[in-house]
Protein backbone atom coordinates (compact mmCIF):
# COMPACT_ATOMS: atom_id res chain seq x y z
CA UNK A 1 0.00 0.00 0.00
CA UNK A 2 1.30 3.58 -1.56
CA UNK A 3 -0.86 5.28 1.85
CA UNK A 4 -1.43 8.08 -0.19
CA UNK A 5 -2.60 11.06 2.02
CA UNK A 6 -5.12 12.62 -0.19
CA UNK A 7 -7.58 15.86 0.16
CA UNK A 8 -10.87 16.57 -2.28
CA UNK A 9 -10.37 20.96 -2.87
CA UNK A 10 -13.92 21.91 -1.42
CA UNK A 11 -13.90 25.04 -3.81
CA UNK A 12 -13.64 22.96 -7.24
CA UNK A 13 -16.52 21.17 -8.61
CA UNK A 14 -19.57 22.96 -10.22
CA UNK A 15 -20.20 26.54 -9.93
CA UNK A 16 -24.29 27.46 -9.38
CA UNK A 17 -25.42 28.13 -12.38
CA UNK A 18 -24.49 24.53 -13.56
CA UNK A 19 -26.28 22.94 -10.07
CA UNK A 20 -29.11 25.07 -11.11
CA UNK A 21 -29.02 23.54 -14.67
CA UNK A 22 -28.68 19.50 -13.20
CA UNK A 23 -31.19 20.34 -10.66
CA UNK A 24 -33.99 21.41 -13.06
CA UNK A 25 -32.99 18.61 -15.23
CA UNK A 26 -33.06 16.05 -12.18
CA UNK A 27 -36.80 17.31 -11.76
CA UNK A 28 -38.05 17.21 -14.70
CA UNK A 29 -36.77 13.20 -15.21
CA UNK A 30 -37.80 12.19 -12.39
CA UNK A 31 -41.33 12.99 -12.92
CA UNK A 32 -41.39 12.21 -16.91
CA UNK A 33 -38.02 9.89 -17.80
CA UNK A 34 -37.52 12.25 -20.86
CA UNK A 35 -36.15 15.24 -21.45
CA UNK A 36 -34.33 17.28 -24.32
CA UNK A 37 -31.25 19.08 -23.57
CA UNK A 38 -29.63 21.58 -26.59
CA UNK A 39 -25.72 20.96 -26.03
CA UNK A 40 -24.19 19.02 -23.79
CA UNK A 41 -25.72 20.56 -20.01
CA UNK A 42 -22.44 20.70 -19.04
CA UNK A 43 -18.87 20.01 -20.37
CA UNK A 44 -18.47 16.66 -18.68
CA UNK A 45 -18.87 13.57 -20.58
CA UNK A 46 -18.74 11.46 -17.17
CA UNK A 47 -21.74 13.88 -15.95
CA UNK A 48 -23.63 13.60 -19.44
CA UNK A 49 -23.34 9.68 -19.53
CA UNK A 50 -24.71 10.20 -15.83
CA UNK A 51 -27.57 12.32 -16.78
CA UNK A 52 -28.81 10.41 -20.19
CA UNK A 53 -28.95 7.34 -18.22
CA UNK A 54 -31.39 8.93 -16.39
CA UNK A 55 -33.41 9.75 -19.82
CA UNK A 56 -31.66 13.08 -20.59
CA UNK A 57 -31.60 13.28 -24.84
CA UNK A 58 -29.12 15.74 -26.34
CA UNK A 59 -29.41 17.94 -29.10
CA UNK A 60 -27.81 20.26 -31.67
CA UNK A 61 -29.40 23.12 -32.99
CA UNK A 62 -30.31 21.89 -36.16
CA UNK A 63 -32.20 18.88 -34.44
CA UNK A 64 -34.08 21.40 -32.62
CA UNK A 65 -35.94 22.29 -36.03
CA UNK A 66 -37.41 18.94 -36.22
CA UNK A 67 -39.14 19.03 -32.55
CA UNK A 68 -42.41 19.97 -31.69
CA UNK A 69 -44.76 20.10 -28.86
CA UNK A 70 -41.85 18.89 -26.31
CA UNK A 71 -39.78 20.17 -23.63
CA UNK A 72 -36.54 21.06 -24.04
CA UNK A 73 -33.60 22.50 -21.50
CA UNK A 74 -31.80 25.68 -22.32
CA UNK A 75 -28.31 25.48 -20.56
CA UNK A 76 -26.60 27.55 -18.20
CA UNK A 77 -24.43 29.13 -21.25
CA UNK A 78 -27.45 30.32 -22.62
CA UNK A 79 -29.15 30.63 -26.09
CA UNK A 80 -29.29 33.68 -28.73
CA UNK A 81 -32.81 35.55 -29.43
CA UNK A 82 -32.97 32.83 -32.59
CA UNK A 83 -33.47 29.66 -30.11
CA UNK A 84 -36.46 31.55 -28.18
CA UNK A 85 -38.11 32.43 -31.55
CA UNK A 86 -37.98 28.76 -32.86
CA UNK A 87 -39.43 27.32 -29.76
CA UNK A 88 -42.90 29.23 -30.24
CA UNK A 89 -42.82 28.57 -33.95
CA UNK A 90 -42.70 24.63 -32.74
CA UNK A 91 -44.54 25.24 -30.07
CA UNK A 92 -41.61 23.96 -27.72
CA UNK A 93 -41.43 24.24 -23.89
CA UNK A 94 -38.17 25.95 -23.15
CA UNK A 95 -37.00 25.07 -19.46
CA UNK A 96 -34.74 27.68 -18.75
CA UNK A 97 -31.34 27.04 -16.93
CA UNK A 98 -29.79 29.33 -18.30
CA UNK A 99 -27.20 31.20 -15.53
CA UNK A 100 -28.27 34.62 -13.95
CA UNK A 101 -24.70 35.81 -14.37
CA UNK A 102 -25.03 35.16 -18.37
CA UNK A 103 -28.76 36.57 -18.32
CA UNK A 104 -27.67 39.97 -17.24
CA UNK A 105 -24.51 39.63 -19.56
CA UNK A 106 -26.98 38.88 -22.36
CA UNK A 107 -29.35 42.03 -21.14
CA UNK A 108 -26.50 44.51 -21.13
CA UNK A 109 -25.08 43.31 -24.06
CA UNK A 110 -28.12 44.25 -25.81
CA UNK A 111 -28.78 47.28 -24.48
CA UNK A 112 -25.27 48.40 -25.58
CA UNK A 113 -26.29 47.18 -29.47
CA UNK A 114 -29.51 49.23 -29.04
CA UNK A 115 -27.36 52.23 -28.65
CA UNK A 116 -25.15 51.54 -31.96
CA UNK A 117 -22.26 50.98 -29.38
CA UNK A 118 -18.81 49.27 -31.13
CA UNK A 119 -19.26 46.06 -29.27
CA UNK A 120 -15.83 43.68 -28.82
CA UNK A 121 -16.40 40.65 -26.79
CA UNK A 122 -13.49 38.77 -25.47
CA UNK A 123 -14.30 35.19 -25.86
CA UNK A 124 -13.93 32.02 -27.06
CA UNK A 125 -15.04 31.68 -30.57
CA UNK A 126 -17.54 29.45 -31.51
CA UNK A 127 -18.51 28.32 -27.12
CA UNK A 128 -22.45 28.16 -26.47
CA UNK A 129 -21.83 31.56 -24.31
CA UNK A 130 -19.94 33.11 -27.13
CA UNK A 131 -22.90 32.48 -29.66
CA UNK A 132 -25.70 33.31 -27.05
CA UNK A 133 -24.19 36.72 -26.68
CA UNK A 134 -23.27 37.55 -30.75
CA UNK A 135 -27.23 36.96 -31.28
CA UNK A 136 -28.02 40.06 -29.02
CA UNK A 137 -26.34 41.99 -31.19
CA UNK A 138 -27.78 40.22 -34.81
CA UNK A 139 -24.14 38.52 -34.68
CA UNK A 140 -22.39 41.78 -35.77
CA UNK A 141 -20.18 42.44 -32.23
CA UNK A 142 -16.46 41.38 -32.46
CA UNK A 143 -15.32 38.40 -30.68
CA UNK A 144 -11.32 37.76 -30.27
CA UNK A 145 -9.88 35.26 -28.26
CA UNK A 146 -6.47 36.58 -28.19
CA UNK A 147 -6.13 40.64 -28.45
CA UNK A 148 -3.40 39.79 -31.64
CA UNK A 149 -6.41 38.57 -33.68
CA UNK A 150 -7.05 43.05 -33.48
CA UNK A 151 -5.72 45.16 -35.85
CA UNK A 152 -5.06 48.18 -33.33
CA UNK A 153 -4.60 50.37 -36.34
CA UNK A 154 -8.57 49.75 -37.77
CA UNK A 155 -10.19 49.66 -34.62
CA UNK A 156 -12.97 52.27 -33.95
CA UNK A 157 -12.09 55.24 -31.98
CA UNK A 158 -14.25 54.21 -29.04
CA UNK A 159 -15.42 50.80 -28.05
CA UNK A 160 -17.48 48.75 -25.55
CA UNK A 161 -15.61 46.25 -24.53
CA UNK A 162 -17.32 42.78 -22.54
CA UNK A 163 -16.44 39.14 -21.74
CA UNK A 164 -17.28 35.64 -21.34
CA UNK A 165 -18.18 35.30 -18.23
CA UNK A 166 -15.32 32.39 -17.22
CA UNK A 167 -13.06 34.69 -18.74
CA UNK A 168 -9.44 35.50 -16.94
CA UNK A 169 -9.75 38.87 -14.74
CA UNK A 170 -6.25 39.87 -15.49
CA UNK A 171 -6.52 38.94 -19.03
CA UNK A 172 -9.40 41.18 -19.44
CA UNK A 173 -7.66 43.89 -17.78
CA UNK A 174 -4.79 43.63 -20.20
CA UNK A 175 -6.98 44.11 -22.67
CA UNK A 176 -8.39 46.73 -21.47
CA UNK A 177 -4.94 48.76 -21.01
CA UNK A 178 -3.44 47.32 -24.05
CA UNK A 179 -6.51 49.09 -26.60
CA UNK A 180 -6.18 52.48 -24.54
CA UNK A 181 -2.62 52.43 -24.43
CA UNK A 182 -2.95 52.42 -28.17
CA UNK A 183 -5.39 55.52 -27.98
CA UNK A 184 -8.90 53.99 -28.07
CA UNK A 185 -11.65 55.14 -25.70
CA UNK A 186 -12.39 51.61 -23.37
CA UNK A 187 -16.25 51.43 -21.90
CA UNK A 188 -14.73 48.32 -20.32
CA UNK A 189 -17.92 46.25 -18.88
CA UNK A 190 -16.17 43.26 -16.44
CA UNK A 191 -18.91 40.69 -16.61
CA UNK A 192 -16.48 38.52 -15.10
CA UNK A 193 -18.18 35.74 -12.70
CA UNK A 194 -16.68 36.10 -9.46
CA UNK A 195 -17.43 32.47 -8.12
CA UNK A 196 -15.34 31.25 -11.63
CA UNK A 197 -12.47 33.72 -11.44
CA UNK A 198 -11.70 33.29 -7.51
CA UNK A 199 -11.04 29.76 -8.48
CA UNK A 200 -7.62 30.92 -10.39
CA UNK A 201 -6.52 32.54 -6.82
CA UNK A 202 -7.56 29.78 -4.88
CA UNK A 203 -6.60 27.26 -6.85
CA UNK A 204 -2.66 28.23 -6.74
CA UNK A 205 -2.53 28.31 -3.51
CA UNK A 206 -3.54 24.65 -3.77
CA UNK A 207 -1.63 23.55 -5.78
CA UNK A 208 1.56 24.67 -3.85
CA UNK A 209 0.60 22.50 -0.28
CA UNK A 210 0.76 19.29 -2.13
CA UNK A 211 3.08 16.53 -3.35
CA UNK A 212 1.32 16.41 -6.57
CA UNK A 213 -2.23 17.61 -8.01
CA UNK A 214 -4.57 15.47 -9.51
CA UNK A 215 -7.00 17.74 -12.21
CA UNK A 216 -9.87 15.99 -12.96
CA UNK A 217 -12.22 17.36 -16.00
CA UNK A 218 -13.92 17.35 -19.36
CA UNK A 219 -11.81 17.71 -22.47
CA UNK A 220 -13.94 19.95 -23.78
CA UNK A 221 -14.34 22.29 -21.01
CA UNK A 222 -12.82 25.85 -21.67
CA UNK A 223 -12.32 26.37 -18.44
CA UNK A 224 -10.97 23.29 -17.05
CA UNK A 225 -8.11 23.68 -19.32
CA UNK A 226 -7.09 27.38 -17.87
CA UNK A 227 -6.89 25.79 -14.12
CA UNK A 228 -5.52 22.82 -15.15
CA UNK A 229 -2.67 25.27 -16.58
CA UNK A 230 -2.70 27.44 -13.32
CA UNK A 231 -2.02 24.02 -11.05
CA UNK A 232 0.62 22.87 -13.21
CA UNK A 233 2.15 26.45 -13.27
CA UNK A 234 2.33 26.06 -9.08
CA UNK A 235 2.58 22.26 -9.36
CA UNK A 236 4.99 20.46 -11.82
CA UNK A 237 3.50 17.77 -10.61
CA UNK A 238 -0.13 18.01 -11.62
CA UNK A 239 -1.42 15.33 -13.99
CA UNK A 240 -4.82 16.06 -15.84
CA UNK A 241 -7.57 12.82 -16.26
CA UNK A 242 -11.22 12.97 -17.19
CA UNK A 243 -11.99 9.67 -14.98
CA UNK A 244 -10.57 7.16 -12.29
CA UNK A 245 -9.42 5.06 -15.22
CA UNK A 246 -6.42 7.24 -16.72
CA UNK A 247 -4.51 7.44 -13.35
CA UNK A 248 -1.34 5.74 -13.14
CA UNK A 249 -0.17 4.36 -9.95
CA UNK A 250 3.16 5.07 -11.19
CA UNK A 251 2.62 8.71 -10.85
CA UNK A 252 2.35 8.31 -6.50
CA UNK A 253 5.43 7.44 -4.36
CA UNK A 254 4.58 6.26 -0.30
CA UNK A 255 3.21 8.94 1.71
CA UNK A 256 2.66 10.94 -0.74
CA UNK A 257 -0.04 13.87 -0.42
CA UNK A 258 -2.04 14.48 -3.35
CA UNK A 259 -5.00 17.27 -3.95
CA UNK A 260 -7.25 16.86 -5.99
CA UNK A 261 -9.57 19.79 -7.66
CA UNK A 262 -11.07 20.09 -11.02
CA UNK A 263 -13.40 22.60 -13.04
CA UNK A 264 -16.75 24.55 -12.73
CA UNK A 265 -17.95 21.51 -14.91
CA UNK A 266 -16.61 19.04 -12.58
CA UNK A 267 -19.31 16.93 -10.75
CA UNK A 268 -18.03 16.05 -6.65
CA UNK A 269 -19.30 12.24 -7.48
CA UNK A 270 -16.33 12.12 -9.91
CA UNK A 271 -13.30 13.37 -7.69
CA UNK A 272 -14.56 11.38 -4.79
CA UNK A 273 -14.19 8.10 -7.75
CA UNK A 274 -10.43 9.79 -7.81
CA UNK A 275 -10.17 9.82 -4.41
CA UNK A 276 -11.06 6.43 -3.45
CA UNK A 277 -8.72 4.92 -6.61
CA UNK A 278 -6.22 6.56 -4.96
CA UNK A 279 -7.06 5.29 -2.04
CA UNK A 280 -6.65 1.96 -3.04
CA UNK A 281 -3.24 1.75 -4.19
Amino acid sequence: MLKLNVTIDENSGFCFGVVYAIEMAEDILEQQGHLYCLGDIVHNDEEVKRLQAKGLEIICHDQLKDIKDAAVLIRAHGEPPSTYKLAIENNLTLVDASCPVVLKLQNRIKNSFDKGENIYIYGKHGHAEVVGLLGQTNNEAVVFQDINELDMTALPSNITLYSQTTKSTDNFYNIKDTLTSSGIEVNANDTICRQVSNRDKELREFAKRFDKIIFVSGTKSSNGKVLYNICKENNANTYFVSNKSEIDKNWFSSDESIGICGATSTPMWLMEEVRDELHSY
